[in-house]
Order: C-alpha cells, then sequence, then structure tokens
C-alpha cells in the first residue's frame, strides 16, 4: 500500500488565549504543492477564519470529485471513449449524521461530461460511473452518501 503525507502547520498571531485567534493555516503536500488553509467562515467567523483559505469541508468534498474523476477517467479511456471536457461542481452537505453528530452528511457530484468521438450509451454512462464510485479510495473511506449525478454531452453541444 501508499502512504500519503500531508504537513498543516498553524502558528499563533498572539490572540490565542483570548479566543479570537487566526484559523488561517497552510499545508504542505509531498510533491511541493502549498495550500492557503483556513475553517470556513460558517464555523468560525471573519476574521478568525479566512474566507479565502480551503476549509477542511470543501478539501473533503474536492477529494471525493477528483478521485471520482481520476476513476471515470481511467475506465472511460479503457473503454474506446474520448472524454473532451469533464466539470464536477461538486457540493456537500452538513446535517447530523446517524450518531447526532455533525458531518458532512451527503456530498453530491454535479458532473457535467463531454465527449468527442466515440459516444457511451446511458446504460455504459452509468456503468461506468458506479464502477467509479466503487473503484474510489476516497468514497471507500467515508460513511457520508455520495451522489452522482451526471450529464453526458458531444464536444459540439453547450
Amino acid at each position: 500500500m501508499t502512504r500519503h503525507l500531508a504537513v498543516v502547520e498553524w502558528e499563533s498571531d498572539g490572540e490565542f488565549s483570548s479566543g479570537r485567534y487566526s484559523r488561517g493555516h497552510v499545508w504542505r503536500f509531498d510533491g511541493g504543492a502549498q495550500v492557503r488553509a483556513s475553517s470556513s467562515p460558517g464555523v468560525v467567523p471573519v476574521p478568525m477564519s479566512d474566507p479565502a483559505g480551503v476549509d477542511p469541508e470543501e478539501a473533503l468534498v474536492a477529494s471525493a470529485s477528483a478521485c471520482h474523476m481520476l476513476w471515470f477517467l481511467s475506465l472511460a479511456q479503457a473503454a474506446g471513449l474520448d472524454v473532451a471536457r469533464y466539470r464536477d461542481a461538486a457540493e456537500g452537505v452538513m446535517g447530523r449524521n446517524d450518531g447526532g453528530r455533525i458531518a458532512l452528511t451527503r456530498i453530491t457530484l454535479h458532473l457535467d461530461i463531454r465527449f468527442t468521438g466515440r459516444q457511451s450509451d446511458a446504460v455504459e454512462f452509468k456503468r461506468l460511473h458506479h464502477e467509479a464510485h466503487d473503484k474510489c479510495f476516497v468514497a471507500n473511506s467515508l460513511r457520508s452518501e455520495i451522489v452522482v449525478e451526471a450529464v453526458r454531452r458531444l464536444q459540439a453541444e453547450d
């Protein structure tokens, strides 16, 4: 199995004891990527949260979306399809889970996929998404419901 590393770093701005400290921090990844991060302004108000930072909830939604996309692209390519564009306006919904705790209870992937060349029919399209979901490591790690709402289009369509 592989290992995946991330360094999360925060430093006090001198306001820690008052509770009005910045939740802004940095995520650093082994390949050199660095991401400005923060708590969600919906959870901790500005100015203690940085609205420009990626919050953990957004990152989880993006991770589920990206994992599904990468599997779908791999499976589509192996099936001989030509994907021209893949866009997901993924959305996570906070709520209470079965244990009464606040959690991301649902992630919906709103996919818009454009093809050129050979087109999948509706049955193959649905099967590819089902298989991508089954193979997605992130989806397999979550308890949240993940819903795929996908639209397939010819490249010439808008």
